[in-house]
């Protein structure tokens, strides 16, 4: 696992909580360093400031997205010590798959940390969500769109989706589910096991996906607004 940080006291204290946590880290500081180590050897998992000396945490972000399929991205958990709402879209955005805003509290950095490995590398693969009620895992498919949640694959007309680990988990849940319409707080909780939280992260994972899934996504067809509610997911074809 890396964390960088250009704070030693910070990365000092997240490390020493990792790895009492069982977690083998690798500290960093700046994020040339960062990019640097994760091309030599991609980590499981990247905890990553916002606000580093010379490329920002945005940008370490994006590079370390922005890898072919099939290959995966390296997990992101973005540290920002903003408040701002924007700021958090932004990181989200940018492909980090989970943010913590500065202070924070070790043990909560600690167990968003679990949950997005435990959906990186499930020991029992379920991709429709902790509370979803028992939900066949799948595979799905729905005309030129595949989702398997056991091999974590997604496919459009047979080319992978370069997708994060939260985007997976929604998309896996919505194909599980269509036609019926959830709210950003019932997604929060059912897809990602979160009880609080920023409602806006549902809402850019959501136009991320439309880009990614729809013919055209000023426009979508498969993940539609539910006006008042929320989101559904309108099946193109026939479930298999």
């Amino acid at each position: 696992m890396l964390v960088v940080d250009d704070d030693p006291t910070v990365s000092d204290v997240v490390r020493r909580y990792l790895e009492r946590d069982g977690h083998r880290v690798e500290v960093v500081g700046d994020g040339a360093q960062a990019l640097a180590r994760a091309a030599a050897d991609p980590p499981d998992l990247v905890v990553l400031d916002l606000m580093l000396p010379g490329l920002s945490g945005l940008e370490v972000c994006a590079r370390l997205r922005d890898v072919p399929p099939p290959a995966q991205p390296v997990p992101v958990i973005m540290l920002t010590a903003l408040g701002e709402e924007t700021d958090r879209v932004v990181g989200l955005q940018n492909g980090a798959d989970d943010y913590v805003t500065k202070p924070f509290s070790p043990r909560e950095l600690a167990l968003r940390v679990r949950s997005v490995l435990r959906r990186t590398h499930p020991p029992v693969p379920d991709a429709t969500g902790p509370a979803a009620g028992g939900a066949r895992p799948g595979p799905f498919v729905d005309a030129d769109l595949a989702v398997d949640p056991v091999a974590r694959t997604a496919t459009r007309a047979g080319h992978p989706l370069a997708l994060t680990v939260r985007e997976f988990d929604l998309l896996a849940f919505l194909l599980a589910h269509p036609g019926r319409a959830y709210t950003r707080g019932e997604l929060l909780e059912l897809v990602w096991g979160w009880t609080f939280g920023d409602q806006s992260t549902v809402t850019v994972h959501v136009r991320r996906l439309r880009e990614k899934i729809e013919l055209d996504p000023r426009h979508p067809a498969r993940i539609v607004t539910v006006w008042g509610v929320g989101y559904r997911y309108d099946a193109a074809g026939t479930e298999p």
